[in-house]
C-alpha cells in the first residue's frame, strides 16, 4: 500500500508532509530513553514485513501491522513508520520520497486510532481485542488511501477496475491475516511484556 512518486498532487504532498512532520514532533515530545529500543524494534519489524509481497489478483498486497504497532507505540507510531518508509524508498524504491509524508500519515493515523480503540474496547480478552483491531486497522488504512487518491484526482475511483476498487478487493484477505497475527502477538505481549502497552490513553 505504499504510494509511489508521481501519484499524488503537489498540494496533497505538501499537506501530508506537514501533517507527518507535526505528528512526529508531537510523538517526540517527552520521549523517554527506555522507549527508543521499542520504537526501533517496531521500525525494524515494519521495514521487514512490509517488504513481503502477497499476490492477490489482480494486484498484490503486503503486511502493514498498523494495529499491532499502534497498540504498542500509541502516538509514537510515526517515529517508527517514517524512518522505515524512508529507508525502503531509498534502498528498494518501495514507495517514494515525494509520497513519504502521505505514506507516514496513511499508516500512523490508523495506528494511533487502533491504540485508542484497543484501550476503550469493552472486550476483556487481549487476543480478541487485538484480532479485531488488526482487521479494523487495514480498513482504516484503505480509507485513508482512498481519501488521498480522491483529493488528487477523482478519476482514481472511476470505472470497474479503478485503483480504489482494486485496493479494497486486494486488502480484504489481508484483514484476516492481520487480525490473526495481531491477536497472537497481543496475547504474547500481554503475558510476557505487559508494560509494552501504555496504560494511559492520550486523545
Amino acid at each position: 500500500m505504499h504510494l509511489a512518486d508521481g501519484v499524488l498532487s503537489t498540494p496533497v504532498i505538501v499537506a501530508s508532509y506537514g501533517v507527518s512532520i507535526a505528528s512526529m514532533a508531537v510523538a517526540a515530545k517527552g520521549i523517554k530513553d527506555e522507549e527508543i529500543p521499542k520504537i526501533s524494534l517496531m521500525a525494524g519489524t515494519f521495514f521487514a514485513v512490509s517488504l513481503i509481497s502477497i499476490p492477490v489478483p489482480p494486484t498484490s498486497v503486503h503486511p502493514l501491522l498498523c494495529g499491532l504497532i499502534g497498540i504498542i507505540l500509541g502516538k509514537k507510531a510515526p517515529l517508527a513508520f517514517f524512518p522505515a518508509l524512508l529507508l525502503q524508498a531509498l534502498l528498494f524504491r518501495h514507495g517514494g520520497i515525494t509520497s513519504l509524508g502521505a505514506n507516514t500519515v496513511m499508516l500512523s493515523l490508523p495506528a494511533y486510532l487502533s491504540y485508542v480503540l484497543y484501550k476503550k474496547m469493552p472486550i476483556k480478552k487481549p487476543a480478541a481485542r487485538g484480532g479485531i483491531i488488526g482487521a479494523i486497522s487495514v480498513v482504516m488504512t484503505v480509507i485513508i488511501l482512498i481519501f488521498l487518491l480522491a483529493l488528487t484526482d477523482a478519476r482514481f475511483a472511476a470505472g470497474d477496475f479503478s485503483v480504489v476498487k482494486i485496493a479494497m478487493v486486494g486488502h480484504a484477505p489481508l484483514m484476516i491475516v492481520e487480525g490473526i497475527v495481531t491477536a497472537f502477538a497481543v496475547q504474547f505481549i500481554d503475558k510476557n511484556k505487559k508494560d509494552w502497552i501504555e496504560e494511559r490513553v492520550l486523545v
